[in-house]
């Protein structure tokens, strides 16, 4: 690995960064078998995530095939794996002529999935969230599947229990949330019914320069406007830490399929949080609302256990994200909506 820098000039720099992979990616590249693709590969996650696993693969010496999949509305992302060398499969995963096409390849990773307009469009989010899934499912009855989920499907929990674990009680709070857990089910299901290895990934807030918590926290402390504490507490991971343990997950599948929170180790305060760019801009934040004493936290020592922690620290993130904002540089406009606290996205 190379050494964290200490800033990230503008955004191949960082697509290069998020993509890097670790020594035990390049390593597990050498121990799997078959070809990946890459299900919702035009989303925040998916670029670099699928650039890591073809860098991984170069690295390791081993060929497999990479392939992309999305409606990529974003001629530029298509361009940019392209560019990586990366086969595109571009349509809707919703049409099932489309979907029933797609190569059956030995390993799936899921990434599609509808949040942001959630609750103004409910019939595509359970369509995008639970059908979909269904489909694939059905369709990649042979292959290994890693499926993102989110934490949101577990409820809120007191500050100091560390945050939800796998094996605690699960109870989604709005159709959102509701919907995840449908998409979890049908994986699940899947698993069950096909004997396909799966595992399903509750992520909790992977954050970059463009978009995340952080970046929401520190545009409003820059733009001298109230920050909302009424979800005063949250988990966040670098991106390039999460797309690395995600693809890793691949050799923790299971049938019936398992289940892991990725995350980072930190159970983060927005207030301090704010406090802490405010540092660096030189502004003094404003806030708005009281902290409660639960918030939406996901314990990942599980993952952490098998996958090792992440390698970021979060004040390297900060930093960046400062750095990042203060030069004007780009921003995804896609705001998290961490500080809702009734599901309703």
């Amino acid at each position: 690995m190379k050494k964290i820098p200490p800033t990230i000039s503008d955004t191949d720099g960082l697509r290069g960064l998020l993509s890097q992979p670790s020594p035990s990616l390049i390593e597990m590249m050498k121990r799997i078998d078959g070809d990946i693709i890459f299900l919702g590969a035009g989303g925040k996650i998916g670029l670099t995530m699928a650039a890591m696993a073809l860098r991984a693969s170069r690295e390791a010496g081993t060929k497999p095939h990479i392939i992309a999949v999305s409606r990529f509305s974003n001629t530029g992302e298509k361009e940019y794996l392209k560019h990586q060398g990366i086969e595109i499969l571009q349509g809707d995963l919703l049409n099932k002529n489309f979907l029933e096409r797609l190569p059956l390849v030995e390993n799936v990773i899921f990434l599609a999935g509808m949040k942001f307009g959630a609750e103004s469009n409910r019939p595509l989010t359970w369509a995008m969230n639970v059908y979909l899934p269904g489909l694939v499912a059905d369709h990649f009855t042979s292959s290994r599947i890693v499926a993102l989920s989110t934490g949101t499907v577990y409820p809120l929990v007191k500050i100091r229990s560390g945050g939800s674990r796998e094996e605690d009680p699960i109870t989604p709070v709005g159709e959102y949330a509701q919907s995840c857990l449908g998409r979890e089910r049908m994986f699940e299901y899947g698993s069950s019914t096909n004997g396909n290895p799966s595992i399903l990934i509750r992520l909790n807030y992977a954050v970059e320069m463009r978009y995340g918590v952080f970046t929401d926290i520190a545009l409003k402390v820059y733009h001298e406007e109230p920050v909302n504490l009424t979800m005063g507490y949250f988990n966040a991971i670098w991106q390039r830490d999460a797309n690395d343990m995600i693809l890793r997950s691949l050799e923790l599948v299971s049938s019936p399929a398992s289940v892991l929170n990725i995350t980072g180790p930190e159970i983060l305060s927005v207030r301090e949080t704010a406090e802490k760019f405010g540092k660096i801009f030189g502004k003094s934040p404003r806030f708005i609302g009281k902290e409660a004493d639960t918030a939406l936290l996901n314990n990942a020592e599980k993952a952490f256990k098998l996958l090792g922690k992440p390698r970021t620290p979060v004040n390297r993130v900060i930093e960046w994200v400062a750095d990042w904002i203060t030069k004007r540089q780009e921003i995804l406009q896609k705001p998290t909506h961490f500080e809702v606290r009734n599901g309703k996205f």
